[in-house]
């Protein structure tokens, strides 16, 4: 059995890692390094844990969330395709089952806004990890006269959670956002398409997805 400790510590998992980052890096994205990878790998995993999941799921979500990205090293267009055939054939190197592969490589597949769906649970914890993870460190340029407005509201959320309620109905993503930075129009302006893609995902993990900024319900 393929764990998530092997993957995490896998030379060649690391390396696409971070030759995907630099890549990124150059075209002036936000941050997708190993604190991006590793916060969407927990996440994914503690939602399904905490919604009663078997933990093999739950570790196959982290081992999607680990990988989901490493598709960037060979183009930002189409990464999340890209990056689910290299995760085939490096889970497959591996030795893991065809039937979790199957689940992995399908969960990193369908995590971009742009052909996203959350086909099985873990890719909607995939897309649920991986879409609330707004936060300042993100912002790679320290340059603030020349940001572009995702540099912006990026930069303008002080403090972001995200979290199952108790009674397990909701996905809450509550986020606090410095206005004299950016208005709360622009996250809006940027994000809806994932903030909706966000809805979909809860649903089909039986919950609501809610969004809060500055303390306000918004979505």
């Amino acid at each position: 059995m393929v764990t998530f400790h092997q993957i995490k510590h896998d030379p060649q998992i690391l390396t696409y890692i971070e030759k995907a980052d630099e890549s990124l890096a150059a075209l002036g994205y936000t941050e997708h390094s190993l604190a991006h990878v590793g916060k969407v790998s927990e996440t994914a995993g503690r939602i399904l844990a905490e919604l009663d999941y078997p933990a093999r799921d739950a570790e196959l979500a982290r081992i999607a969330g680990y990988m989901h990205d490493i598709g960037n090293i060979v183009n930002r267009i189409d990464h999340a395709q890209s990056g689910a055939v290299m995760a085939f054939r490096i889970l497959d190197r591996l030795g893991m089952d065809p039937a979790e592969i199957a689940v992995v490589v399908s969960a990193i597949g369908n995590h971009d806004e742009s052909t996203a769906f959350p086909v099985n649970p873990v890719a909607a914890a995939l897309i649920l990890a991986d879409k609330t993870d707004v936060r300042r460190t993100r912002v790679r340029n320290q340059d603030f006269a020349s940001f572009d407005i995702h540099d912006r509201v990026n930069y303008a959320v002080t403090k972001s959670s995200a979290f199952i309620t108790e009674d397990r109905t909701e996905f809450v993503l509550r986020i606090n956002v410095d206005t004299g930075i950016s208005p709360v129009l622009d996250y809006f302006e940027i994000f809806m398409e994932r903030m909706l893609l966000c809805r979909r995902a809860a649903d089909k993990l039986g919950l609501r997805f809610r969004l809060m900024v500055n303390g306000q319900n918004m979505l």
